[in-house]
């Protein structure tokens, strides 16, 4: 497993060439994949409380993507490319995800908490020239873009929220269709290291597979070989810790933050999108109702024709979505 880094910042690694991937694909992933990122480049950046790794390419103003579960930063390789012709795209792995080291816990899961998370994508912006920049978050990313724009509202322009409702909603509200539907949260939120070895006897294919299947609500034609390939090569106990612990801190911590921030709404302005298939009616329909008591400026809020893996299932319409909302 991975260890916590040292305190400090600075880069740890400089650019991948091509033969690197070849040469050591366990650390850098396949050509294959690589080959979705023209002219980016693969770095290890340490921050404050872990070692994030990423991809960074493109020029114009910054714009921060950030990934949800169980995947990583190659989740946005349909749209990097374009996005990367108008805006400094930068992808991390967030920290436990992916190639991202694996800090220890600390108390109450402190380290994994959405507030350590955008730590880390703030102290990463800046070592990349970037004190203030776009952003859009899937899933957990999306949960880790909420919690920045509380704690650093200086840092973020303007924020793209993807498929999710805020934390202190979710576990103030939950229904006997949410915990069947959503049954990871708990699960996976059970003491270490119960819930790691289960997924591991399974195996990360089978529960890649499955889990997606369940929440994606729409199937997996979306998935190309290369991309499940990435996603399977990275979920191993490491990553599957940080999963874990990353559940764990979203019902202990996150969810005291949460219920201390409940009042306060983010004041940047926001899009809201949502994946309108494989949900309930209801359900989509209180995307704008919830969010318009947790957000000052929703400038569009849209149901989107898909299930929840929106950036791969419906790459075209969710690139437009950000040129739209951000320019460039």
């Amino acid at each position: 497993m991975a260890t916590e880094p040292e305190s400090g910042a600075g880069a740890a690694s400089t650019a991948i060439a091509g033969p690197d991937y070849v040469r050591d694909p366990s650390r850098w992933g396949s050509a294959a994949m690589a080959a979705h990122f023209p002219g980016f480049q693969h770095l290890d950046l340490k921050t404050s409380g872990a070692v994030i790794r990423l991809r960074h390419g493109g020029s114009g103003p910054p714009l921060l993507l950030l990934h949800g579960n169980p995947e990583n930063h190659t989740s946005w390789y349909k749209i990097a490319a374009r996005l990367a012709q108008r805006f400094h795209v930068v992808l991390p792995d967030l920290r436990g995800y992916g190639d991202s080291s694996l800090p220890e816990p600390g108390p109450n899961h402190i380290n994994y908490s959405f507030r350590a998370m955008a730590l880390d994508a703030v102290e990463v912006m800046r070592q990349l020239g970037h004190e203030r920049f776009f952003l859009a978050g899937h899933d957990r990313g999306a949960r880790t873009a909420h919690r920045l724009c509380l704690d650093h509202p200086e840092r973020v322009i303007k924020v793209a929220l993807m498929d999710i409702l805020p934390n202190h909603h979710v576990w103030t509200n939950t229904t006997k269709d949410w915990t069947i539907g959503t049954w990871h949260w708990g699960f996976m939120a059970q003491p270490e290291l119960f819930p790691e070895r289960m997924i591991s006897a399974g195996g990360a294919e089978f529960f890649l597979k499955n889990r997606m299947i369940i929440r994606g609500g729409t199937g997996l034609g979306f998935l190309t070989g290369t991309a499940f390939e990435e996603y399977v090569r990275c979920y191993t106990l490491k990553t599957i810790t940080g999963s874990c612990r990353d559940y764990r801190a979203t019902a202990t911590c996150d969810f005291e933050m949460d219920t201390a921030d409940k009042d306060r709404k983010i004041e940047q302005p926001a899009l809201i999108v949502w994946g309108a298939r494989g949900i309930p009616t209801a359900r989509s329909a209180a995307f704008l109702n919830v969010w318009n008591s947790y957000a000052t400026t929703i400038e569009n809020s849209e149901p989107m024709q898909c299930g929840h893996y929106m950036q791969e299932e419906i790459p075209d319409a969710v690139y437009d979505r950000f040129i739209r909302f951000f320019g460039g």
